[in-house]
């Protein structure tokens, strides 16, 4: 019984040693790592989006869009299909996003109007897409290997208890110095997120509710909404449709199919 409860003595105090040992730059790693795993496996959905636009006045606009994603395979990110069908000035447009976690991402945008693929160049990726408080690399998949971490702390959101992180970008083009995520620690759902602009100023707040269950694993919002502190302008997404396993591949996000898209 002795060498029992040595062993297991021994045990609680390396754990205890470890857990004090971890750094805060170590545990939010180990928080975006956790909440990408949970993430895993989805293989592929589409879903429908309407985008508000609301000017610091007050005045409103509203567009209505489809969102295809695929699972990226082997080490490679996401792909996103975003495609726009309403207001008649907007329809046909579309954005193709390609996500790698190694190097910088891809993104090309089809202007209808012009009959043409623009390239978004990575110095440009930071820009506003499509008049929203959205920037261009807010609109593509957030792959973990992308940025620093530093956890923070433990919060109350709501009814639960989140997880309080910066992350830092590792793109030298990007438009934040560091983002300060709110997540939950029951279900790794992001809440919350602080953007801070290039002069380290509180630049935008993105706030995610609505969360809703699919195929009794993937957590997906209902609602987004991204407030620009600086201009008084806010952009809503509001999610419905979710259908996971479309049957959707890789040819269905390749250039040719951006100016396809319908």
């Amino acid at each position: 019984m002795t060498k029992i409860l040595a062993i297991m003595l021994t045990v609680f105090i390396s754990n205890v040693c470890f857990a004090q040992a971890q750094t805060a730059e170590e545990k939010g790693l180990e928080i975006a790592r956790e909440a990408d795993r949970r993430g895993e496996g989805f293989g592929d959905y589409e879903a429908s989006m309407k985008m508000v636009l609301s000017s610091r006045r007050g005045d409103r606009s509203e567009r209505d869009l489809r969102v295809r994603t695929l699972e990226g395979k082997d080490g490679e990110g996401d792909k996103g299909l975003t495609i726009f069908d309403t207001p008649a000035d907007v329809r046909g447009t579309a954005l193709l996003s390609w996500s790698h976690a190694d190097r910088d991402d891809d993104q090309w945008l089809y202007l209808p109007a012009l009959k043409r693929v623009k390239t978004i160049a990575s110095r440009s990726q930071s820009g506003a897409f499509m008049g929203s408080e959205f920037a261009f690399e807010d609109m593509r998949a957030q792959e973990v290997d992308k940025y620093t971490y530093k956890y923070l702390r433990d919060e109350p959101c709501g009814e639960l208890t989140c997880f309080v992180f910066e992350r830092y970008p590792q793109d030298k083009y990007s438009g934040y110095t560091r983002q300060v995520v709110w997540m939950d620690q029951a279900e790794y759902r992001v809440h919350k997120i602080d953007y801070y602009d290039r002069k380290q100023s509180l630049l935008k707040t993105l706030s995610v509710s609505e969360h809703s269950q699919y195929l009794e694993r993937f957590w997906q919002p209902g609602r987004m909404e991204m407030v620009n502190h600086q201009t008084g302008k806010t952009t809503e997404l509001l999610w419905s449709d979710y259908q996971f396993n479309t049957g959707l591949s890789e040819s269905d996000f390749t250039q040719n199919s951006l100016m396809r898209a319908r």
